[in-house]
């Protein structure tokens, strides 16, 4: 049974915003464990940084095969960025918080005006 609540899980999507909303897509091949590592850390990641402001498309290569033409997938699991523009792509379970935060281009937004320089 717990397979069955990870599936629903891993499927699960939150509710779209306004247009400043991420939009995320992770590619996975079936419920692996770095399929599963890689939600967990991602909605981690955006429950942190970007309160609720994003959204999660999962999307299961094993059942899908062919939506992995449209963003060039290689490789799984696979983070895209789909908004805000440009579109970025992670390979991997997410595990590394600070390349993670990088990729996205998260890093970045955590400056405040006293932590500038120049």
């Amino acid at each position: 049974m717990p397979a069955r609540t990870e599936k629903v899980l891993l499927n699960s999507r939150k509710s779209k915003g306004s247009e400043g909303d991420w939009c995320l897509r992770l590619y996975v091949a079936g419920q692996t464990p770095k399929s599963l590592a890689a939600f967990a850390n991602l909605k981690k990641i955006c429950e942190e940084k970007l309160a609720g402001k994003y959204s999660i498309e999962v999307i299961d290569l094993l059942e899908n095969p062919q939506l992995a033409r449209g963003d060039q997938i290689f490789a799984i699991p696979t983070l895209v960025r789909k908004l805000p523009v440009p579109v970025r792509k992670i390979i991997g379970d997410l595990s590394n918080t600070e390349r993670v935060l990088v990729g996205l281009d998260l890093k970045s937004m955590q400056l405040t005006v006293g932590d500038r320089k120049g």
